[in-house]
């Protein structure tokens, strides 16, 4: 089988920057290794395949390959496929079964006339993470326990998939950011970590981020909503934002695709919003 691969860049600002990656909106009649042989061809971070559901509209199976893995789930793959999707036949509520679990996707225009997609992830979890991961993310980012804000502690956040939170003291030390890829690829395949996502707080609305994914097979991600929605998590369980909050996580400035993740939790809901633009990359 031959399957239309289109590329989406997604979280984009103004139509510019963004992450780039693969989707695939029929893989209907793939195997994992035909999508993971198409995903390390594609080269983006992720690549989403989809397969609709008959009894239902608007109802897909998705998985998600990077270039050396499946992981269980993708937030910029999610936003790109709603995009991508919503362009060829509107919809206003998409619902996607991941091997995370169920995500919702809703879809509008901003008051700029972009169209935006929504997602809702499964319920965050937040834990403790061993020392010896910390240890070995530390030096392999060539970072010391000096560089993080004691004001948020080190913890796993997942919102389907694992990440470790780090909180710099400064702006400068993400702008800084060199580290060995070796090293954290096998620290992040050890303890399962699709990235390590570093954060320095401009103010409770703003939050700059960088996400080292080398478990994945590339350097770094430019905008990681999954990653987004497990921060939100992280922040809910500690207490720092509301039962309501809103904030915005930039992202991929560093590394000249500049990212604007909209990240909401709202009381009641387990799930955290995450939302964003997308654009079709003309190769």
């Amino acid at each position: 089988m031959t399957a239309e691969i289109l590329r989406y860049a997604a979280f984009t600002v103004d139509g510019k920057g963004g992450n780039p990656a693969g989707v695939v909106l029929d893989a209907s009649g793939l195997d994992a290794a035909q999508m993971q042989a198409i995903a390390t061809e594609v080269g983006d971070s992720e690549t989403a395949f989809l397969v609709a559901r008959d009894t239902r509209p608007n109802v897909y199976d998705v998985r998600y390959f990077s270039p050396a893995q499946e992981v269980p789930f993708c937030g910029h793959a999610t936003i790109a496929s709603a995009i991508a999707l919503v362009e060829r036949s509107p919809a206003d509520v998409l619902i996607f079964h991941t091997p995370a679990g169920f995500v919702s996707i809703t879809t509008f225009q901003n008051d700029k006339g972009e169209l935006m997609a929504e997602l809702t992830s499964v319920a965050p979890r937040v834990s403790q993470p061993p020392p010896d991961l910390l240890e070995g993310v530390l030096g392999a980012l060539r970072w010391s326990a000096d560089d993080l804000d004691p004001d948020y502690p080190v913890l796993l956040a997942n919102a389907g998939a694992e990440h470790l939170v780090l909180v710099t003291k400064t702006r400068q030390r993400l702008a800084d950011l060199d580290y060995d890829f070796d090293d954290l690829a096998k620290v992040m395949h050890q303890y399962g970590l699709v990235t390590v996502l570093s954060v320095w707080p401009e103010s409770k609305n703003r939050y700059h981020a960088r996400n080292p994914a080398a478990g994945l097979g590339v350097v770094e991600d430019p905008a990681t909503g999954a990653a987004a929605a497990a921060f939100g998590g992280y922040l809910r369980e500690l207490g720092m934002i509301g039962e309501n909050a809103e904030f915005t996580i930039s992202q991929g400035v560093d590394m000249g695709r500049p990212s604007e993740i909209a990240v909401s939790v709202i009381a009641g809901e387990p799930g955290v919003r995450v939302a964003g633009a997308a654009h079709r990359i003309d190769d």
